[in-house]
């Protein structure tokens, strides 16, 4: 049922903006090398404006975390968004807690989970543009 994953969806968004404030406090008052800041091409299985617009909106409302660019889809290649990250050890990292992300999104606003054929194939979220 949609409600619930919708549910489902907000509680854990709820949690990850407390361990994003958590993070970015800690290292606000123990400078040192926690951050690791880099910037990613997030290619989107979103397809409508919605879908697009929430996972923005998820992206920059979770502390750590902030979309600085969007490309719409053209020529064959679908949106993407380009995310501002404090944290990640690896830009795989980065990209792996996007994709969790995204599912989740995705699950609550088509009622289930992406299709396997709606995942990029490895190394699709580097090219492209």
């Amino acid at each position: 049922m949609r409600i619930l994953s919708w549910i489902s969806y907000i509680a854990w968004i709820v949690v990850e903006v407390g361990k994003g404030s958590w993070a970015v406090a800690r290292d606000t008052f123990t400078p040192g090398d926690g951050a690791t800041p880099a910037i990613v091409e997030l290619p989107l299985r979103c397809r409508s404006d919605f879908e697009i617009t929430a996972m923005a909106s998820s992206i920059t409302i979770t502390p750590g975390t902030l979309v600085v660019g969007t490309a719409s889809a053209q020529n064959g290649v679908g949106p993407a968004l380009f995310v501002h990250s404090l944290y990640g050890r690896s830009r795989a990292e980065i990209i792996e807690g996007l994709r969790d992300m995204e599912t989740r999104l995705l699950t609550a606003t088509r009622g289930r989970a992406p299709e396997p054929a709606d995942d990029l194939r490895p190394g699709d979220e580097w090219g492209g543009r």
